[in-house]
């Protein structure tokens, strides 16, 4: 018994794929970024507990190579 073969109503697209994001999509991982970014290069406004020196000087010498 034979079997049908469906036809496309549409034609196929072959251009790229048309995917819209909201604006909040972009600027919220921007904003951490930014955030994140201006605690790195200014701790001293960053309170964080105090946690184990060798984690404090790891981030101490990250700012130091960001610095130059």
């Amino acid at each position: 018994m034979p079997v049908r073969t469906h036809t496309r109503t549409r034609p196929a697209t072959t251009g790229g794929v048309d995917i819209r994001l909201p604006w909040w999509a972009l600027a919220l991982p921007a904003l951490a970024f930014v955030a994140l970014l201006a605690l790195i290069l200014n701790p001293s406004d960053a309170h964080a507990a105090t946690g184990d020196p060798a984690i404090t000087q790891l981030l101490q010498r990250a700012q130091e190579l960001l610095g130059r």
